[in-house]
């Protein structure tokens, strides 16, 4: 191995490593791609119900399909400051993206990770929490669903 591809062998694993958190305007399917092209990891809040599986429905119908797997409590901040306990409900499931309609010729379907976080009741002095997020990384466990929305929560 050259020291070149030596340097960017070991680029390729520190990318590995690094994860790229977003909110909602980076939910674009051409990062997806790119962080797929070069190997590296994402996890964005997403707010565009794509298309998945076979194409004949989408994000949000698999995942009315996806069962309860555990319970998280986050500690939020109302509009007047008070902290008060959220309790979550976590679903995750792995599944087929298509890219949008337009775009299916140039970008491929991509196999990710989709965590829904929504919580219990409806608070009185916020809104209530529902995060949908898309990610690249494993999701198999309770434990790492937790962990990923620790990682989106510091954002």
């Amino acid at each position: 191995m050259t020291g070149e591809s030596a340097a960017i062998d070991s680029a390729v694993r520190r990318a590995n490593r690094c994860a790229h958190v977003g909110d909602l305007e980076r939910d674009i399917y051409k990062l997806f791609c790119l962080a797929h092209e070069l190997q590296t990891n994402f996890l964005v809040r997403t707010c565009v119900d794509r298309l998945a599986g076979d194409g004949n429905h989408t994000i949000a119908h698999e995942m009315d399909k996806a069962f309860l797997k555990g319970v998280h409590q986050i500690a939020v901040r109302d509009q007047n400051g008070k902290v008060e306990r959220a309790v979550l409900e976590l679903r995750y499931r792995r599944i087929t993206v298509l890219p949008p309609i337009g775009k299916q010729r140039h970008y491929p379907a991509l196999f990710l990770t989709i965590l829904h976080a929504v919580e219990r009741g409806l608070p009185k002095a916020r809104k209530r929490i529902e995060w949908k997020l898309i990610t690249n990384l494993p999701v198999t466990s309770r434990r790492q669903a937790i962990e990923k929305l620790d990682w989106y929560a510091l954002r």
